[in-house]
């Protein structure tokens, strides 16, 4: 099978010091750049939000960041603080990690009406990023999974390529997650690995 190593919203506004910080974030930079160099493949992900995206808490009257939302429509939606600005800095992959071996990245959440955190598919679980098509385009059956954060973005990306027919693996130590509320984090884990995922140590690939 051809193998791609997706890297997802390893981002300045997700490590520490950004406006939506992962605990450790940075620390999965020096892991990366030592997996991307063994794959042919590798595709990064950035959210790519324009102002007023409708993630943001500040978008929404009274709106308070962590709360989440009902919008019209009936989908619900978590509010976060503004972060990955389109053109901004906080939205420039981290200045630590490796970019020669990256041929493809893929913004997203950039309609300011919906949610993106899957590299796949938008919020609304419907609409195709182009990630998928283009993959397969590459002869890529399996993914390596691997960045920020791991029960939210990586999470739903993992869950999407499954559905996709990916062979999907997740880099557990190229990760940080926020676990919030404490435990989720690994729930999410033991959910992915139930569906099929395969959870493994980047010393592993």
């Amino acid at each position: 099978m051809g193998r791609a190593l997706l890297v997802i919203d390893v981002q300045i506004d997700f490590c520490p010091g950004g406006s939506l910080a992962v605990a450790e974030g940075d620390r999965v930079v020096p892991v990366i750049n030592r997996l991307a160099s063994r794959f042919a493949k590798v595709v990064a992900t950035q959210d790519w939000h324009p102002p007023g995206h409708v993630s943001f808490a500040s978008s929404h009257t009274g709106g308070r960041a962590f709360q989440t939302v009902e919008l019209p429509g009936g989908q619900r939606q978590m509010l976060w603080p503004e972060h990955c600005l389109a053109g901004s800095r906080g939205a420039e992959l981290h200045p630590g990690l490796e970019t020669w071996p990256i041929s493809l990245i893929v913004r997203k959440g950039s309609r300011v009406e919906l949610d993106s955190y899957s590299a796949f598919f938008e919020n609304d679980r419907r609409t195709p990023t182009g990630l998928g098509a283009c993959l397969r385009e590459l002869g890529c059956d399996e993914l390596y999974l691997c960045g920020l954060a791991t029960d939210v973005c990586v999470y739903y990306s993992a869950q999407d390529a499954l559905r996709l027919g990916f062979a999907v693996r997740l880099v557990q130590d190229a990760c940080r997650g926020i676990d919030q509320p404490a435990g989720s984090l690994q729930e999410r884990l033991q959910e992915l690995a139930r569906a099929g995922v395969r959870i493994l140590d980047s010393s592993e690939v």
